[in-house]
């Protein structure tokens, strides 16, 4: 089983090209959707919301948090869908959640100015990371291939005229921990990454492509 994108993706290009899948991709996230862009390389896909209450499901581990708020979000889709009178039974849905981790604490998306900025500050005295979760769901078996991706972010201090145009840029309200990586002011103090870039963006491009191949049946 590869790891990686580069060995991955010839034969992720030719199972688009062939079978032509109806892909879902059940997101707002602005950062999942460019890491779905790069990985479909301009092949079509559509894009579905859950908004769900994100808040009503609890876990006490943040590996079973994503895992149960990626299938909430798969159902609520599928509801949403047949609702509407869509075709729901047709395709490959994909579905994801993602928390930040830090000092033993599991922080989703920051609730206020004051708490993004208290956990940014945070990241420079002890490295955070990040749990995510992948979920495709065959919409026409109803069978589920899902995977956990887990990263740690390596932060020297973050100044604080940093921190404040993070907070005026408004970006943290949506990312879980308040922390989007691929902002270019921050890009000077992350020292580190175990994991890849696009974990921690929230949707790893090669497991994406190969849960998308496994639950087609098509062999890696």
């Amino acid at each position: 089983m590869t790891n990686s994108l580069a060995a991955l993706e010839p034969k992720f290009m030719k199972f688009l090209a062939t079978h032509k899948p109806r892909i879902i991709l059940g997101t707002r996230s602005s950062s999942r959707q460019l890491l779905m862009r790069q990985l479909m390389q301009g092949y079509a896909y559509e894009t579905r919301t859950a908004d769900i209450d994100e808040k009503a499901i609890r876990c006490e581990k943040p590996e079973d948090l994503v895992m149960a708020l990626a299938h909430a979000k798969a159902e609520a889709i599928k509801g949403k869908m047949a609702a509407a009178g869509e075709d729901y039974k047709t395709g490959y849905l994909l579905t994801c959640d993602q928390v930040v981790t830090h000092d033993g604490c599991i922080l989703e998306k920051p609730e206020s100015e004051e708490e993004a900025r208290r956990w940014l500050q945070g990241y420079g005295r002890t490295p955070p990371g990040t749990v995510g979760s992948i979920v495709i769901t065959n919409l026409g078996t109803g069978a589920k291939f899902q995977e956990l991706d887990i990263t740690r972010i390596l932060f020297k201090p973050i100044p604080e005229a940093v921190i404040d145009q993070i907070i005026k840029g408004g970006d943290w309200a949506d990312c879980a921990g308040g922390l989007r990586i691929e902002q270019p002011i921050l890009e000077p103090y992350i020292s580190g990454i175990e994991g890849s870039e696009d974990s921690v963006m929230g949707l790893s491009k090669v497991l994406t492509a190969r849960l998308l191949m496994q639950a087609a049946g098509v062999p890696i």
